[in-house]
């Protein structure tokens, strides 16, 4: 599949942060986000771009400055939760232009207190739509997410379940960039967190500047 001919139409939270749930949408792949200084802007783009295009969840690469003060468990339970454990979901919707063809890709996070995370990653490709056709909640009423197993269970054939973050990050090049190497995958990712910054370093150099000329000239 060309990346050209794929735009982000919806990305999504479940049971993270400060949210319950929360859908943002997108017009012709693009949002614009608009807040006061520490309204939390920033929050939460760092926790779909880069993280969703291959799962990486350093620290640093979750805050713009780079900073590992904070890390993803921090997004789940707080210092101080009265909650022993927490399941959260992020997903981004992406549809293909001039089509009603969608696919979506996204990770669940399970925490609990004192005991280190479980993750894993998803991919769903028949057409379904979270939050129209298929429910990360196992019980909507109550808000209670699903766990590893039903999300597998829910998708089916039509879908995919990963456990490793670097089977994620191929099957999200595979299906949505096409990069012949993962090499160059992660260049582009690089790129991404660099423009990101709030100030770019004057010793910033891409070394391959066919896919920085990708990355300016085709939405995703």
């Amino acid at each position: 599949m060309n990346n050209s001919e794929w735009q982000i139409n919806r990305i999504g939270l479940l049971d993270f942060w400060y949210y319950d749930e929360q859908e943002f949408e997108f017009l012709d792949g693009r949002m614009l986000l608009r807040g006061a200084n520490g309204s939390g802007k920033s929050v939460t783009m760092q926790s779909f771009i880069p993280l969703l295009l291959d799962g990486n969840m350093r620290p640093e690469r979750l805050d713009p400055f780079g900073s590992r003060a904070r890390k993803m468990e921090n997004y789940l339970l707080e210092e101080g939760d009265d909650r022993e454990e927490r399941t959260g979901y992020l997903y981004m919707e992406l549809k293909r232009t001039g089509s009603e063809q969608y696919v979506s890709i996204g990770m669940g996070i399970r925490a609990r207190k004192n005991k280190k995370l479980d993750t894993w990653y998803f991919c769903v490709t028949d057409g379904r739509r979270i939050g129209r056709d298929l429910f990360l909640y196992k019980d909507v009423q109550n808000r209670i997410t699903c766990t590893r197993q039903e999300l597998k269970n829910r998708l089916g054939e039509g879908g995919r379940i990963m456990e490793t973050q670097g089977e994620y990050a191929a099957c999200v090049n595979r299906l949505l960039f096409g990069f012949e190497t993962m090499e160059e995958y992660q260049e582009m990712l690089d790129l991404l967190i660099q423009l990101r910054t709030p100030k770019l370093s004057k010793d910033f150099k891409p070394t391959i500047k066919r896919d920085s000329e990708q990355v300016f000239a085709d939405p995703l």
